[in-house]
C-alpha cells in the first residue's frame, strides 16, 4: 500500500507508522518503505538517517539489494521491518530519470521479498514526482490522508489524475482503498464539508473514524515512537487500530475509481 498526498503536513509519515505498529500487532509481517528524502518515517522510527552506511539509495542505485538495507524489529516489535531512506534519496531522484524503466525501479527491488511480509506500506514524498510514480507503481492499493482543508482537499484531485497516468502506463490495476482524514476537528463545519465534498466529488471511500488532532501526536516523533506506542490509549491511537482493521480484510472483486472531475 502506498500511503500518498503531495500537499506536505498533511501525516502521511504519522499514518504509515501508526498503521505499521498496528498491523504488527495485530501478528502481521509489515515492511515500512521510507520512500521521502527528508527520511521523516525513518527519524520517527528512532534511527537517525545520517548514521546509516546502507538504505534505499543505495537499493534504488544498485549498489545492495533491499534485503541488506532493512532493518529488523524496529519500535521494538517483532514483525515491523524498515527499509529506511537518507538525504541521498533526493539524488537518487535525478538517477531514476536516466534510467529505462524508471517507473519499476521500486517494484522491482521489493518483488524478492513478496514473501516475507503480508503487508508493505510506502510512505510517499510530497510531490508527484519520480519517486511518488515509483511508490505507486510498485503498490496495489493507494491511501490518501487528507487535512480537511481547501488546500489538501485541491491535491486530492491532482494526485487521482497521477494515479490514472500510472494505471495507463505502469499499473493498471491501481485502486485507491480510501482516504484518512487526519488532524480533524469535527466541532468545524468546513472539516465536515470538505470531508463529505471528496465523498461525493471523487467517489472514494473515507476510512472511519477520522483521526482528531492531538498534541500526543507531536510529542512521539521525539521519542522514536507512533502515537500507539507514546499514548495507547488516546483516541489517535484507537483510531489508527479501527482502521488497520479494516486495511487487514483483503477488498475482492472491488477498484476504486478516481469518480468525476470537476
Amino acid at each position: 500500500m502506498a500511503v500518498a498526498n503531495q500537499k506536505g503536513g498533511v501525516a502521511k509519515t504519522t499514518t504509515v507508522h501508526s498503521l505499521g505498529y498496528a498491523l504488527a500487532e495485530r501478528g502481521r509481517r509489515v515492511l515500512l518503505v521510507d520512500l521521502d528524502p527528508q527520511a521523516c518515517l525513518t527519524y520517527s522510527l528512532g534511527t537517525d538517517p545520517d548514521s546509516l552506511d546502507r538504505s534505499l539509495h543505495d537499493v534504488l542505485v544498485r549498489k545492495v539489494k533491499a534485503a541488506d538495507a532493512i532493518q529488523r524489529d524496529v519500535s521494538g516489535l517483532e514483525g515491523l521491518d524498515l527499509l529506511p531512506a537518507t538525504i541521498d534519496l533526493a539524488g537518487s531522484e535525478v538517477h531514476l530519470l536516466t534510467r529505462t524503466g524508471r517507473e519499476h525501479v521500486l517494484e522491482r527491488a521489493l518483488k524478492p521479498l513478496a514473501e516475507d511480509y503480508d503487508i508493505v506500506l510506502i510512505d510517499c514524498p510530497p510531490s508527484l514526482g519520480v519517486l511518488t510514480i515509483n511508490g505507486l507503481t510498485a503498490a496495489s492499493e493507494v491511501i490518501v490522508p487528507l487535512q480537511c482543508e481547501a488546500l489538501s482537499h485541491r491535491g486530492v484531485g491532482q494526485l487521482l489524475e497521477t494515479i490514472d497516468d500510472v494505471r495507463a502506463f505502469a499499473n493498471a490495476d491501481l485502486a485507491v482503498r480510501g482516504v484518512i482524514a487526519t488532524m480533524y476537528d469535527e466541532r468545524t463545519r468546513h472539516a465536515r464539508a470538505v470531508l463529505e465534498d471528496v465523498r461525493e466529488r471523487y467517489g472514494l471511500t473515507i476510512l472511519e473514524p477520522p483521526i482528531r488532532k492531538s498534541i500526543r501526536f507531536a510529542e512521539a516523533p521525539q521519542r522514536g515512537m507512533c502515537i500507539l506506542q507514546h499514548a495507547p490509549g488516546s483516541p489517535g491511537a484507537e483510531a489508527y487500530r479501527a482502521i488497520a482493521a479494516q486495511l487487514d480484510k483483503p477488498v475482492s472483486g472491488r477498484r476504486a475509481s478516481p469518480g468525476a472531475r470537476g
